[in-house]
């Protein structure tokens, strides 16, 4: 139904962007340390949008390949949008390429929600699609690095766990896992922590 939606950045949050789109805020849930630009500037976000019974979600994703690798990743059984979500913020675009490549179980089984099974079917399932998900992911770009000071490590912390409850995690569970990655990750990069948590 929706193709991208343009318009002012005017919230973001390490899991989701709010995009107003002439007057209206059409907030989008997203893949962690997804490059959107910062608040107030201007953006397009490619979109895919779930129905349910009691629910209409948008997902968000600053490029189109992005988008496109969610679906294909929605289309292995078992995994909903809120596992493709979880992969793609755990692993990324060229990283789940690899995995698959690799036929690296571990890298799926890291991820919360992923046990062996559906990471043995999203092996089945994406293997003969190597090529598509490599063309898919070879446009992935690294978020930019922001200009400003770093916020402070407290901050991060609070935003790693708020970012790890939106796909799934407890509170307690985010807590925990935030802890874990602090000892493992230095300075008060977000995405890197999220990432380190993850992956336990």
């Amino acid at each position: 139904m929706y193709e991208f939606i343009s318009g002012t950045v005017s919230d973001r949050t390490p899991a989701s962007v709010v995009i107003d789109a002439a007057g209206v805020g059409f907030e989008l849930l997203a893949p962690i340390g997804a490059a959107f630009p910062e608040v107030g500037q201007q953006a397009t976000v490619f979109a895919h949008l779930v129905v349910r019974e009691d629910a209409q979600t948008l997902y968000g994703f600053a490029r189109r390949e992005d988008r496109n690798l969610f679906r294909v990743l929605l289309r292995v059984r078992g995994v909903g949008p809120g596992m493709a979500l979880g992969i793609l913020s755990g692993l990324g675009p060229s990283d789940l390429v690899a995995a698959v490549q690799r036929e690296d179980l571990s890298a799926f089984t890291a991820i919360k929600g992923v046990g062996k099974k559906t990471a043995e079917q999203l092996m089945l399932d994406l293997r003969d699609k190597t090529p598509l998900l490599a063309s898919l992911a070879g446009g992935a770009v690294a978020a930019p690095t922001p200009s400003a000071a770093q916020p402070a490590a407290a901050s991060v912390e609070a935003d790693a766990i708020s970012a790890l409850v939106s796909i799934g995690y407890s509170e307690k569970e985010a807590a925990k896992a935030v802890d874990k990655a602090l000892k493992q990750v230095e300075g008060a990069d977000l995405e890197a922590l999220v990432k380190a948590a993850m992956r336990g």
